[in-house]
């Protein structure tokens, strides 16, 4: 599990073909890998790895075909957001996110408000109804709260301290990234599915 608050931004440098699937090597940036252990889970752009092999300046992972299919922005070098997996003795500044995109959405208005910038992303129709005003979304991995809907677009005010320590500000009309609803959604959903399974009119 993480948190969605970004520790360090890192680039992926060498991505290599491995049949079907493809393994990366990450610059860590700034991350802190002094407690990093093989197979602990970093999360890459929103998207949970596991760490196969690590340094204090890089580690690498696998990618299978599957996250590929789902995902944007790990098939290729460039800067990206880095989060270690949560410790139960961690505060919990975010909201609680699992690193397992739901899939992807495409910037439609991005601009400067104030100090501020405003964020419009489209979601696929099927993830819509996961979206709620005030509620939380994972973006690229970065923990963030809707301000309003319609229909299938929503849109946040990132401040400044996101845009320099994530990777948002490179984002443009047209980029694509990785969403993740927030996780009460879905089970709010799947009790109500079993009430009605279980207690049919």
């Amino acid at each position: 599990m993480f948190t969605g608050i970004i520790q360090a931004t890192g680039k992926i440098e060498i991505v290599t073909a491995t049949g079907d699937d493809i393994k990366l090597q990450i610059n860590v940036g700034s991350l802190d890998m002094s407690d990093v252990q093989t197979g602990d889970s970093i999360a890459v752009n929103g998207v949970c790895l596991t760490a196969v092999k690590f340094n204090d300046k890089h580690f690498e992972a696998h990618v299978s075909k599957e996250t590929l299919n789902c995902t944007v922005g790990l098939d290729s070098p460039r800067e990206v957001n880095l989060e270690k997996a949560l410790r139960l003795s961690d505060r919990l500044g975010g909201h609680m996110v699992s690193g397992h995109v739901d899939g992807v959405g495409q910037i439609v208005r991005f601009e400067p408000v104030g100090d501020c910038w405003l964020l419009v992303i489209r979601a696929p129709h099927t993830l819509s109804r996961y979206i709620a005003v005030k509620g939380s979304i994972a973006i690229d991995g970065v923990s963030l709260t809707v301000n309003a809907i319609d229909k299938d677009t929503f849109c946040m005010n990132l401040i400044p301290h996101t845009l320099e320590n994530t990777n948002l500000k490179h984002l443009g009309v047209g980029s694509r990234v990785n969403l993740e609803v927030d996780l009460i959604a879905r089970y709010v959903e799947r009790m109500t599915q079993w009430e009605n399974e279980s207690n049919p009119a």
